[in-house]
């Protein structure tokens, strides 16, 4: 059975189907959802700029698993006695899932000790620079792998269009060398729009209701090329000498926050941080005059100039019979250009304070939290998926010709429960529940589910055999030496 058939009968070929759940609505609904399913799908990259009407779908549901839940075990929805049954079974599935996570988690904190920029303790391994390039490509494809389990969506760092927007929702001129870094990774999860009020001259400075589309998680994760394989690239590329490539990294550098280095792996995850703003987050962003700021500056500046040099021009002249005059009109014309240029440098310095005022309220969690929090989150992305794949198995019989109408019926669901639209990542919830013992497949394709008690127990077992098979996060990289002869890294 397809998506096509189920919505060809108007549901009804299968009695039953999702019916004590909710799940699906007959003909129109299918095919519309189906339909704008398709067509999100083959969205672009881009359209993370779009407006919401034209972007793609999420894998993000945007609900917390205690009221999916809740919603999921109404006892009208399960047979006498089964409602319980099946949310003990939801728990521990919450708890068995948050373990498994809190086992990577182990060996990526190991992993990524090395290059952490916040750890206060003692540093009693040292690793060649082979074995530094793997343990760094290994806690890249890691974080990778866990901002997409935790239904982050990610955005492509050569995605200049997207990065580097022309408007802002501070006023900002801003612009970020992204040639710079070794290795960046950009993700984003929960496009949404927020409202604010403010005030214009149009409207006679009466408040106003606007809408900003911001991203309600934005990570970034970058490491700086060595300062050696960055010069060599600008004499290469752009033809500078060394001397002109030496100088251009040191003076680029020089305006990155202190402590800063080539050697450590940085993690930063904002919240709500406007779509047109992405810029802000990147520690080598500089900001540029407005062409507002440049117009109003310089008319400044000139006039100033101008008339200061005006004035000046005729106590200059007499430079012979009265030299303090003309000295004195020479030091007004330089205290006139030193206003200008003051002015010039408190303008970008207001600038500055907008964007550092604004970042430390966007600011979330930094490196080692920010896995917490990412794991933290991809554990429970896990479970709420599960959890409505399972409530639809464990009801119904199916087979994987079924999974595309099952799809559909989830994400209608919660679109008619929630009012949320996601795309529901049901082939990864699957496989999850297969390789768990929970759902199995047969060689003709059926799929059969434990059921709430029996899913609970097996569970429970998988516990008890969860610590004869832990994992031992050894690294194979690097050796210990004694801290009684060698220098240690606090």
């Amino acid at each position: 059975m397809s998506a096509a058939d189920i919505s060809a009968d108007g549901g009804k070929q299968n009695p039953g189907f999702f019916s004590k759940f909710g799940f699906g609505r007959g003909k129109a609904e299918a095919q519309s959802a189906e339909a704008t399913g398709a067509a999100n799908t083959g969205a672009g990259p881009k359209d993370i700029l779009q407006p919401d009407t034209e972007r793609r779908r999420e894998r993000f549901i945007p609900v917390t698993r205690f009221a999916l839940m809740d919603r999921l075990t109404l006892p009208s929805a399960w047979p006498t006695g089964e409602a319980q049954d099946a949310r003990r079974f939801f728990r521990y599935l919450d708890y068995w899932r948050q373990q498994q996570y809190n086992a990577l988690l182990l060996e990526l904190e190991q992993t990524y000790e090395a290059f952490s920029p916040d750890s206060d303790l003692l540093m009693t391994r040292q690793f060649s620079d082979e074995e530094r390039g793997r343990l760094k490509h290994r806690v890249v494809s890691s974080i990778d792998g866990l901002l997409q389990r935790a239904n982050y969506e990610r955005i492509d760092p050569s995605d200049v269009d997207v990065i580097l927007t022309k408007d802002s929702h501070y006023g900002l001129d801003l612009t970020v060398d992204m040639k710079a870094f070794e290795d960046i990774l950009i993700y984003y999860r929960g496009a949404s729009n927020r409202k604010h009020e403010r005030r214009r001259f149009q409207s006679f400075m009466r408040k106003e209701e606007f809408s900003v589309p911001v991203f309600q998680r934005l990570f970034i994760l970058f490491k700086l090329k060595p300062f050696e394989t960055r010069v060599e690239e600008l004499m290469r590329d752009d033809g500078m000498t060394r001397e002109q490539a030496e100088k251009k990294v040191t003076k680029h550098r020089s305006s990155l926050p202190p402590g800063l280095n080539d050697k450590n792996i940085y993690l930063k995850l904002f919240k709500n941080i406007p779509r047109s703003d992405i810029e802000m987050v990147f520690p080598n962003t500089q900001v540029r005059f407005r062409m507002f700021d440049k117009l109003r500056l310089g008319v400044s500046a000139g006039g100033g100039l101008g008339m200061g040099a005006v004035g000046a021009a005729g106590k200059i002249a007499l430079i012979t019979t009265n030299p303090i005059a003309a000295a004195g009109a020479v030091a007004g014309l330089g205290g006139v250009a030193f206003r200008q240029a003051m002015s010039f440098m408190n303008q970008k310095q207001r600038y500055m304070v907008v964007m550092a005022q604004n970042l430390y309220f966007h600011t979330m969690a930094d490196n080692r939290g920010v896995i917490l929090k990412i794991a933290a989150r991809g554990a429970e992305e896990d479970v709420k998926e599960e959890m409505l794949l399972y409530t639809v198995l464990a009801k119904e019989k199916a087979t994987r010709a079924d999974l595309p109408a099952i799809d559909l019926a989830i994400e209608q669901y919660l679109t008619r429960t929630f009012g949320v639209k996601v795309d529901f990542d049901l082939e990864d919830a699957l496989d999850r529940l297969i390789r768990d013992g929970i759902v199995k497949e047969t060689a003709d394709g059926r799929l059969t589910t434990l059921g709430p008690v029996d899913a609970a127990l097996h569970i429970d077992e998988k516990w008890d055999k969860f610590l004869d098979k832990l994992p031992d996060p050894m690294s194979a990289e690097g050796y210990e030496y004694d801290t009684t002869t060698a220098p240690g890294k606090l």
